[in-house]
């Protein structure tokens, strides 16, 4: 049997309220998270959407993970097109060889059984 272990997160960002005090610039809220200029830029990676109650409903994989992400929050082909408003927590693990995402996205999808996956699913 093969083990595999996923990493830890690079970054996990999650739906909140900004609190501003005297002088601030306010952040405008891109789908209720205000921390996205916090995921990386050019590296791709992996990355598990989750809703409140900590359930995974989507594992995804990116060669630059911060414009799929926001992909999934536009366009209108994404699988999460209808399930937009339930996700709370982005989790985004930095993972440059494509061979390593793929093999974590897979692992994750079937493991962890993401409810909003329907590639790659094996169970």
């Amino acid at each position: 049997m093969i083990k595999i272990e996923l990493p830890k997160p690079d970054l996990v960002i999650r739906q909140r309220e900004q609190i501003l005090k005297p002088g601030d610039v306010p952040i405008t809220p891109y789908h209720g998270f205000i921390d996205f200029h916090k995921i990386t830029r050019e590296k791709g990676g992996i990355f598990f959407f989750y809703n409140e109650a900590n359930e995974l409903l989507f594992v995804g994989k990116a060669r630059k993970v911060r414009q799929r992400i926001k992909k999934h929050f536009e366009d209108n082909v994404s699988p999460m097109k209808n399930h937009r408003d339930e996700i709370f927590k982005i989790e985004v693990y930095e993972i440059e060889d494509p061979m390593e995402r793929e093999i974590y996205e897979t692992y994750a999808i079937n493991t962890l059984r993401a409810k909003y996956n329907t590639d790659k699913v094996f169970y």
